[in-house]
């Protein structure tokens, strides 16, 4: 996978479509990434028993967070052009394949 984890990217396809964003995790089993501030779903999680009792209430929250999406969906955004890009390889270092930049 060319794509690792602190790396800015665009996203190319998606509900999300145009959106840049830094990579948080990846997981190459599956072949997704998560970005930061991308694909947030919503999670209803229930009151913790021991917080419950220290302050009375029954309240739970609500957690946004970032869902790994596809990694095909994904273009990596090279420092120089600020553009996504394709990613080759040279001597084993990743090169934008428009400006032959290192990244």
């Amino acid at each position: 996978m060319k794509i690792k984890k602190g790396d800015t990217v665009l996203i190319i396809s998606g509900k999300d479509r145009g959106k840049k964003g830094k990579v948080l995790y990846v997981l190459p089993k599956e072949g997704k990434v998560s970005v930061e501030g991308v694909n947030l779903l919503k999670k209803h999680v229930s009151p913790e028993k021991q917080k419950q009792q220290q302050k009375g209430k029954k309240t739970g929250q609500i957690v946004e967070f970032p869902a790994p999406i596809s990694v095909s969906n994904v273009k990596l955004l090279c420092p120089k052009c600020n553009k996504g890009t394709r990613v080759g390889k040279e001597n084993k270092e990743r090169v934008c394949k428009k400006c032959k930049q290192k990244i």
